[in-house]
């Protein structure tokens, strides 16, 4: 590899880094005792010269040695491979690009049959968990580790030792009615579990202090705490109501509501044994409010589980590098689900020192459905992080799709691609390709029983689907992520210090919204789930928060439960909700619209709290009067009509419709057979209202028009035909951008003219989006020593002197302030931009 092209893997890491990435990029040591050699003698080297560098975060960037970085890993699982293969999976990684590592690290994998742990390979050479890592090292990767107790990844047990288990029972949930729990989920805070766990964290931990990123050496840069915190009791609805949980629960309720607990539970002064009965087996008249407060609880408690575990990591010398929480939810190729991860564990996080979260997402291919959900996941993410806390992608798919092995799924080649260039788009400063390489699961030490006696429930290879095979071989995906990473690489040096723009719009998040991982089987409690679920978020259909992205508008989110609505800074608020909304949290929206607020309501007009009680202060504010619902069925076809400002437009068909009447204001949307209002533009003191409620399509042109009427406008505009394109930007401190264009079409190419404010970009020149692509294209930023106006092609590499473009079409212009050569190029100097066009697919701007 040229010293040229090895600019950009050092990037990976970012500059401090450029040492040791260099060393990456030069032939591999020709086996892996050779590179156990290699990497002790550098560890010892670097133990010599000092502590540890601190990895830190500030200001939404990643700092490793003080300086901006954008990590892009991928996830190898070293106990599912020989040791004597682990070195050739390590060259796949790094023939792909890649800057780090990350692993599983199973507690089950180490614990023998004796109830002893050995991570050093005592009892099998795949059990030297140092030699792992130190063999990641001496090839120049990052480490990050995920060392449970809990994790999943299809091992038996979830990764916990059964032996755990069967020696504390009461840990063992015990969910609704008294019923068993269906899943290994365990009572996280029970004093046996965390006994337990402490022991297992006195093991593991100091073999990864041991090896925390040192000044100029890679090393471990961050550690995940447990995996997926609340999900198995979550996708089970069997919340771990042991008799040590019930104790914790009901200590709360009292403290939460003291005299006022029996207005909402009629146990409320019972004894403890009638109380618990009633929380495992609730009544309909009081399950809503126990689904709310379960949940609520459960955020606290798993915090403070999290803070065990990181005052374990840190007592045996983990410290100086942040803490992971891995969020989940994603499923069927959908993300709608996945807040209510966020709901779970945003405490674990959330303005906490030192603690970042990540998205564990699988989405398979990103299309018109489901675009606006990986763009959530990051919103909503990054809408309860602090002013620091970064947004991570710790599960990133990056394979096929094939998850079973079953050829009944595959995604596009181009999936990987558009999705880790929106997560960049968005934020993100860490990614974790999950599964990098597959691998085989080794026999259990001792038989189980259990059909195949294996450590995994896949069977004997594991990670079909991966971009490498269990065998070691490239998949049908690896090219595709191979592109995608180098592309990236390019790009990363100036990547990594970049915040993400927004215009003044917001979608409003509403984490209750989502505290329904727990629900009884009640008329009561079903009736919340089925008002919020198709709407939260969203919106009816997803109608609302895909056109917002699709008519141009680059929002952001705002956690409308963590406080005031200050207007000047959230000027206009998109909010999606059913009947169901806090009464407190109304009366903040209407705080909100008496200041000046302008609010874009979309679904039902709320007129209950979370527990089912009457709350209409919203409603009550707005001057609004709800009449009937009505929905579309067999031969009648509910139609909504436009007026004033939504007219001309033609009448369509919704599947759902709130009428009713506004005491003043204007009605903009009309149920066509009665003629009353379900769509209002109402005034509210210095502050204006859009209030729709029906199930609207997506019509770009109707939404767009809703919100200039409220003020937002987008930024940045294109001319595309088609719907699919959409346009993004990050900018650097000194105010350099990139344009992340994106086209979802399949297989419509576009070209578009991009303007900001009315005025053109790019000089005016016409970009090239191909049908399913993206590109990254600097305006106004420095690379190289050059001063890149603008460029239709995208940067692929940056070394002194010099700048390497891919162009996205047949031509490409290079705008450079200054003078600026490239071979083959017409040249014209333009005031102080000499422009360059070029007709090559890749080419390089020098400097003078």
């Amino acid at each position: 590899m040229s010293a040229f092209s090895s600019v950009s893997r050092r990037t990976v890491l970012g500059t401090a880094a450029a040492g040791v990435a260099t060393a990456a990029t030069s032939a591999a040591p020709a086996s892996a005792a050779a590179s156990a050699a290699a990497s002790a003698a550098g560890f010892a080297a670097a133990d010599n010269a000092g502590e540890p560098a601190r990895v830190t975060y500030r200001d939404k960037q990643i700092l490793i040695d003080g300086k901006p970085a954008l990590v892009l890993g991928g996830e190898i699982h070293y106990f599912r491979l020989k040791r004597e293969d682990w070195q050739s999976r390590l060259d796949r990684a790094k023939d792909a690009g890649l800057g780090a590592i990350a692993t599983y690290i199973p507690w089950m994998w180490h614990e023998t049959p004796d109830g002893t742990i050995d991570v050093t390979g005592r009892t099998r050479p795949e059990r030297d968990l140092g030699a792992f890592l130190d063999l990641c090292i001496g090839n120049g990767f990052d480490i990050v580790p995920r060392p449970g107790p809990f994790t999943m990844a299809e091992l038996k047990g979830e990764g916990v030792p059964e032996r755990v288990r069967r020696e504390h029972p009461e840990i063992n949930p015990r969910g609704w009615n008294g019923a068993d729990g269906p899943t290994p989920a365990i009572d996280y805070l029970a004093p046996a579990f965390l006994t337990e766990t402490r022991r297992w964290y006195d093991a593991v931990m100091p073999v990864l202090a041991r090896r925390l990123r040192g000044k100029g050496r890679p090393g471990v840069v961050a550690c995940q705490l447990d995996n997926e915190i609340g999900m198995l009791d979550w996708v089970s609805n069997t919340p771990a109501l042991t008799d040590h949980l019930l104790i914790d629960f009901n200590s709360w309720l009292d403290r939460t509501y003291g005299k006022d607990l029996g207005d909402r539970y009629p146990f409320a002064g019972k004894p403890a044994a009638d109380r618990d009965r009633a929380i495992r087996t609730p009544e309909d008249g009081y399950a809503a409010a126990l689904m709310h407060d379960l949940g609520t609880f459960m955020r606290g408690r798993f915090a403070r589980y999290v803070t065990e575990l990181r005052e374990a990591a840190e007592k045996n010398g983990v410290r100086g590098v942040p803490f992971l929480i891995n969020i989940h939810g994603t499923g069927g190729g959908s993300a709608e689900n996945f807040p209510i991860g966020i709901s779970q564990l945003m405490e674990t996080y959330s303005g906490k020192p030192g603690m970042v979260s990540g998205a564990d997402f699988y989405l398979g291919d990103l299309s018109f459905r489901n675009v606006t959900d990986l763009y959530l996941v990051n919103a909503f993410m990054d809408a309860v992080h602090d002013a620091d806390q970064p947004v991570t992608a710790l599960e990133f798919d990056a394979g096929h799709a094939d998850y079973g092995n079953t050829l009944n799924n595959q995604s596009g080649a181009e999936a990987t691609d558009l999705k880790t260039r929106l997560c960049l788009a968005q934020g993100a400063k860490m990614i974790n390709y999950y599964l990098f390489a597959g691998g085989f699961n080794p026999k259990l030490d001792e038989p189980a029983g259990d059909g195949n006696d294996r450590i995994g429930s896949t069977g004997e290879r594991h990670g079909f689907a991966a971009p490498v095979d269990p065998e070691g071989r490239p998949g049908p995906s690896y090219p595709s992520l191979k592109r995608t990473v180098h592309a990236v690489n390019g790009n990363a040096a100036l990547l990594a210090p970049m915040k993400t723009q927004y215009d003044r719009l917001s979608l409003g998040f509403v984490p209750d919204h989502y505290l329904t991982e727990y629900h009884p089987d009640t008329a009561s409690a079903k009736a919340v789930i089925d008002d919020v679920r198709p709407v939260r978020g969203f919106g009816p259909d997803g109608a609302l928060s895909r056109a917002m992205l699709l008519s141009g508008f680059r929002y952001d989110s705002v956690d409308i439960q963590a406080g005031d609505l200050d207007p000047a800074r959230t000027p206009v608020l998109a909010l999606a909700t059913g009947e169901y909304l806090d009464g407190a949290l109304q009366r903040r929206l209407v705080r909100y619209l008496e200041a000046g607020g302008r609010l874009l309501l979309s679904g039902l007009l709320p007129g209950k709290d979370m527990a089912g009680r009457p709350a209409t202060q919203l409603r009550d504010a707005l001057g609004l009067k709800p009449g009937r619902t009505m929905t579309d069925a067999n031969r009648f076809f509910l139609s909504v009509s436009a007026h004033g400002w939504a007219a001309p437009r033609a009448e369509i068909r919704v599947n759902k419709a709130q009428l009713g009447s506004a005491s003043r204001g204007d009605v903009v949307l009309r149920e066509v057979s009665t003629g009353d209002g379900c769509g209002f533009d109402i005034p509210v003191g210095k502050g204006r209202a859009v209030v729709v409620t029906n199930a609207y399509r997506c019509d770009l042109g109707f939404w767009t028009a809703a919100l200039r009427e409220l003020g937002a406008v987008p930024g940045i505009t294109h001319d595309a035909r088609l719907p699919g394109v959409f346009l993004l930007t990050t900018a650097d401190p000194a105010g350099g951008r990139l344009l992340h264009a994106f086209n979802i079409s399949s297989g419509y190419a576009q070209d578009v003219t991009v303007t900001e404010r009315g005025k053109p970009l790019f000089g005016g020149e016409r970009l090239h989006l191909p049908g399913r692509g993206a590109a990254m294209l600097p305006l106004g930023l420095d690379a190289g020593g050059l001063r890149i106006a603008y460029a239709t092609a995208e940067i692929s590499a940056v070394a002194e002197g010099r700048v390497a473009f891919r162009a996205m079409g047949d031509e490409a212009v290079v705008a450079v302030e200054g003078r600026a050569h490239c071979a083959g190029a017409k040249v014209s100097v333009e005031g102080t931009l000499t422009v360059l066009r070029v007709r090559r697919a890749e080419f390089t701007v020098h400097k003078g």
